[in-house]
């Protein structure tokens, strides 16, 4: 029953407040009427604490493992013919997440008042992006919710299983490049003064290797906060930059033709593509919408202008494989599968037999750039070092030689 929070005027003229439990507004102020209240104020106290509910919990994200994990246990429940209402609050009940608990309680209470689910969930963009919104809509709508929502959790799945290889794989250099900074820093902060003064006693000529590397450290020593600042300005000009509308569609093309990462980028880029579509389309949302979904997670703005062109081309009743090869941007065993999916009516099926094939090459991929980084990194950090050891032991021995 709700609670309703009041302010009022006793016949005595005196000020109270308080709360009454009632079924509606009208019967909240009867019975503060029998009372002897005047109202001035009635506000649903429960209404107030929902808002605020879903205000602080809407701010933030939840984990991709709390996610699928809630996502499974809906979809069990739902498929054993569990109500919806009741679903969700055994969800929320069993949830160790808080963040979590509060939506799916919110949740709960929007369904059983009734609104539709996938409309709760729209409430949290943070926590719940437009794919799944998407899908459980169309699960709604087809009475398939609990196959629905596996398939959503297995995409979960998928794609953090994906992202944890590349970002475990780019570990290893980004520590290797911080290692070897920090190395350089000492030698040319504390290790090449200190030979300096050496050689400055001993008034002797230096080789130009040599003068070079002092040179370097000076540099260092006393302009080491211009070098902050200004790492620090190129950083975040650069950031500002590639944001701006007209620096990302340049800094995403560029991405795609580097050497070794352009190739895999976008190989990331159509296994999202893929994937996504798959998943989409599978869950029974039209080709339109899926379209528009799927544009925003290549996390590329000249992928994603292709495929909005090829989402216009469409809604004219096109192919879908012909606006992608008209782009340019598509590997064509992606067009001639989504050409042979078409024509067969199982687009479904090859999109996700594309998407398992590029997932396959990236892993090896990652793999691969790993285990060759990894001794080139060591060599290159090896090399540095040597050059200014060797710089500065030269000197030392015709020292040595001159003092023998």
């Amino acid at each position: 029953m709700p609670i309703y929070e009041y302010k009022g005027l006793t016949k005595a003229g005196k000020n109270v407040k308080g709360t009454v439990d009632a079924e509606n507004v009208r019967t909240a102020r009867s019975k503060l009427k029998r009372d002897g209240i005047f109202v001035v104020d009635l506000a649903d106290k429960t209404k107030r604490q929902k808002k605020k509910k879903k205000t602080t919990s809407g701010n933030k994200s939840v984990g991709i493992d709390d996610m699928s994990n809630m996502t499974r246990q809906l979809a069990s429940l739902i498929r054993a013919n569990v109500p919806l209402v009741d679903a969700l609050g055994a969800c929320s009940d069993q949830m160790e997440n808080p963040t979590l608990k509060e939506v799916l309680a919110d949740c709960k209470n929007a369904v059983n008042e009734g609104s539709q689910f996938h409309k709760s969930l729209r409430k949290y963009p943070k926590i719940f992006d437009k794919i799944y919104v998407s899908m459980v809509e169309a699960g709604e709508m087809s009475g398939t919710l609990d196959v629905i929502l596996l398939r959503l959790a297995e995409f979960k799945e998928d794609s953090a299983e994906l992202n944890a290889k590349i970002k475990s794989a780019m570990l290893y250099p980004i520590i290797m490049v911080i290692f070897m900074m920090l190395i350089l820093s000492v030698m040319f902060v504390f290790v090449v003064p200190q030979m300096t003064s050496i050689f400055a006693d001993a008034e002797m000529a230096l080789p130009w290797y040599t003068q070079m590397v002092i040179d370097i450290s000076g540099v260092f020593v006393n302009y080491w906060w211009a070098i902050l600042i200004g790492a620090v300005g190129l950083f975040w000009t650069f950031r500002q930059w590639k944001s701006s509308p007209g620096g990302r569609p340049k800094w995403d093309a560029m991405k795609l033709v580097f050497p070794v990462s352009g190739k895999l980028t976008r190989m990331i880029a159509v296994s999202r593509f893929t994937r996504t579509l798959s998943t989409l389309l599978t869950g029974g949302v039209p080709m339109l919408n899926a379209m528009d979904i799927v544009k925003n997670v290549v996390n590329n703005e000249v992928l994603a202008k292709s495929i909005r062109e090829a989402r216009d081309n469409i809604s004219e009743g096109e192919s879908i494989a012909g606006p992608l090869k008209k782009s340019g941007e598509f590997p064509p065993i992606v067009i001639h599968m989504v050409s042979i999916g078409e024509k067969t009516g199982e687009l479904e099926k090859m999109l996700n037999q594309v998407a398992d094939t590029y997932d396959f090459q990236v892993k090896n991929q990652v793999s691969g750039l790993t285990s060759v980084l990894e001794p080139v990194m060591i060599i290159v950090m090896g090399c540095v070092i040597g050059v200014i050891v060797f710089s500065l032991m030269v000197p030392m021995f015709e020292l040595a030689n001159l003092a023998g």
